[in-house]
């Protein structure tokens, strides 16, 4: 999916350079290739993420092996991305969720950046959609 694909780079940049987010957001529109994104979910992507980070952490912390200050800000970048949708985009199914922050770890993430990506998000799902996650799952 572009928009998370541009939404995570976006984040990743943000974290860098800690530049406003309206700036960044305004970067991305110029990008030639944003016109292949569905331009109005990564705009709710990359400015309502930001403004959710407390409850997102909250969320994720538990199922973290260290600080989330002390993941690489690509794999983090990819976490805030899909805890943002986990909690607040619940008509996306939380596998689509998983499996599309998998591809973009596969892709831009360390090398077992997708394994740690997928068991941090399926632990998080099973709190965070209980209802969703069939029970024999749990």
């Amino acid at each position: 999916n572009w928009a998370r694909r541009f939404a995570m780079q976006a984040l990743y940049q943000w974290q860098l350079t800690k530049q406003d987010i309206g700036l960044i957001n305004a970067q991305f529109l110029t990008e030639e290739d944003i016109g292949k994104a569905d331009l109005a979910y990564f705009q709710e992507l990359l400015q309502q993420t930001p403004l959710r980070l407390d409850v997102i952490n909250k969320a994720l912390d538990p199922y973290l092996d260290r600080p989330i200050v002390q993941i690489d800000p690509v794999e983090r970048a990819i976490l805030w991305l899909a805890g943002y949708e986990l909690l607040f985009r619940i008509d996306v199914p939380y596998r689509v969720v998983i499996n599309e922050a998998v591809e973009l770890a596969k892709t831009f993430g360390a090398e077992q950046g997708h394994r740690f990506i997928n068991g941090v998000l399926d632990k998080a799902a099973h709190t965070i959609r209980q209802d969703e996650v069939p029970p024999q799952q749990r």
